[in-house]
């Protein structure tokens, strides 16, 4: 198992650019199994979790060609086979294969995914969805098992504004000669630029970003080439960087208009930022930080995905701050890390926590929870006093594209340890 070991690195300079949002690219090259012929896809971050997808599609015959961050992806000869149940349960995402394959081949088997250990996360709301478009459901304790012998389309009404749905849901209609409308769909940037990437290769989709999307059907996809949206979880993480380690600070390749409410939570409690139209300039510190609440939230709220590096911004704010986790019961975790870390907190629940500030950190021995977690604790490593170590960083790999490489280009001090 690796490690990262880490000494306090403040006063960090320079630029670092984010990578293709991890969440947009995963659910396009699940895409591409609905287009039999090649697409190529560029600003694809080369992470652990996309090359797992990849392996998955890879075995059961799609031909695949990496040159950098730009994908090619042919699946004329994709086999009707299942995915491999010991692939598929190394990641979460691979759920949204479901949708995919029950368009092109009727069917699939699927085992119940893996991924970050982060509360109950039930895939009833996807199957609910799917009985709603006309597929046949038989699920045991491993395996959930789909048919769609004919899509019937009509009013898909999510159970709730799940994000993976959303999309499984839109890819699974957007061939044939049905109309569907999803109402309670989510919203988040990813959906529309999953979107988008259908409509250029030939869908028709409308309303993707608000809560009412209508598809209909068309008679097959075609061949394109699409430059995945910036990761907007990595910009939050160099923003937060930045300021726990009183640095000056360019994120350049980012989206700046997919960053509220996170930049108006980031301003409300006394950062300086500039932004421009693909980047954000994060300047030093003027004065003390201030406390806040975070309620996170399903899109348009705060997100889930940025509340553990914001938790521990406000562990260094002067006052006594409040997070509510809406979604998720083990999101909290990383708040016992920081604690070995000489961080006050109080979790008053699986749900809600309290945060006392400002203390200064110390280096300790951290564990790598899950993939937001573990960043967050990388940049506690480098604000805190002294040396830290951090185990299990493989599922830092997940999501961050050879992190302690872009963090030493700024000046810190960080080393894997295998």
């Amino acid at each position: 198992m690796s490690k990262f070991i880490i000494n306090q690195s403040k006063n960090l300079m320079g630029e670092i650019k984010v990578m293709g949002a991890k969440n947009a690219a995963l659910k396009m090259i699940a895409a591409s199994v609905l287009i039999p012929d090649k697409i190529t896809l560029n600003n694809v971050p080369d992470i652990v979790d996309i090359q797992n997808l990849l392996n998955i599609l890879t075995e059961n015959g799609a031909v695949i060609k990496r040159i950098d961050h730009t994908l090619e992806i042919d699946t004329k000869n994709l086999s009707d086979q299942n995915p491999n149940p010991k692939l598929v349960k190394k990641m979460r995402g691979s759920i949204v294969l479901i949708g995919p394959y029950l368009s092109r081949f009727g069917k699939i088997s699927i085992p119940q995914p893996g991924g970050c250990l982060i509360g109950a996360r039930p895939i009833d709301t996807h199957l609910k969805a799917f009985e709603d478009v006309g597929a046949n459901i038989t699920c045991n304790n491993e395996f959930n098992h789909l048919e769609l012998k004919e899509n019937m389309g009509g009013d898909v009404k999510l159970a709730e504004a799940s994000v993976t749905a959303t999309e499984n849901i839109i890819m699974s209609q957007v061939i044939g000669t049905q109309k569907t409308v999803i109402s309670n769909a989510a919203t988040e940037p990813q959906i529309v630029d999953l979107a988008n990437f259908l409509i250029k290769a030939g869908a028709e989709i409308y309303g993707a970003g608000t809560r009412t999307i209508e598809i209909k059907g068309v008679e097959k996809l075609h061949s394109l080439e699409y430059n995945v949206m910036p990761d907007p979880f990595e910009t939050s993480t160099f923003v937060c960087l930045a300021v726990v380690t009183d640095s000056e600070l360019k994120i350049t390749s980012c989206e700046p208009n997919h960053m509220y409410p996170f930049l108006d939570i980031i301003k409300e409690i006394g950062v300086n930022f500039e932004i421009g139209d693909d980047f954000i300039f994060v300047r030093k510190l003027r004065g003390k930080l201030k406390p806040t609440k975070i309620v996170a939230d399903i899109h348009p709220g705060f997100s889930t995905d940025m509340q553990a590096p914001i938790g521990l911004v406000l562990t260094q704010a002067d006052g006594e701050s409040y997070i509510y986790e809406k979604l998720f019961e083990n999101r909290l975790g990383y708040l016992n890390e920081l604690k070995k870390m000489g961080a006050k907190v109080e979790i008053v629940n699986s749900h809600e926590a309290k945060i006392f500030g400002p203390t200064p950190l110390h280096g300790a021995k951290i564990d790598t929870l899950d993939l937001r977690a573990g960043a967050t604790v990388v940049l506690a490593g480098l604000a805190a006093d002294g040396e830290t170590e951090i185990s299990n960083i493989e599922i830092i790999d997940r999501g961050y594209e050879k992190i302690e490489e872009r963090l030493k280009a700024l000046g810190a001090q960080i080393e894997r340890v295998e």
